[in-house]
């Protein structure tokens, strides 16, 4: 058997998506929530907030709904906006 049996391999977990604005806001304002990346594109934006053990995904095409999302997250979380799905900048 060797020492195979007992190396532990890590692997990775799907994201979850979330289909409601409030389950989303909720899931951003647990203990365990650590940030949130803002992914923007022409056609929609779509947020993620990764917790503890899972990434949670919301995606709105509504801009203006995005918006005020973005404005109702807790102020405490570490937001990044990420443009062109390439990099992401931490926002201030």
């Amino acid at each position: 058997m060797g020492w195979a049996g007992s190396v532990s391999v890590s692997v990775p977990v799907p994201p979850k998506q979330i289909h409601e604005i409030k389950d989303f806001l909720l899931t951003a304002r647990r203990k365990d929530a650590r940030s949130v990346k803002i992914k923007k594109n022409k056609d929609m934006v779509k947020f993620k907030v990764r917790c503890s053990k899972y990434l949670y995904t919301l995606c709105v095409s509504d801009f203006e709904k995005a918006d005020k999302l973005k404005q109702s997250l807790p102020p405490g979380l570490l937001i990044f906006w990420c443009f062109h799905f390439s990099y992401a900048v931490p926002v201030d």
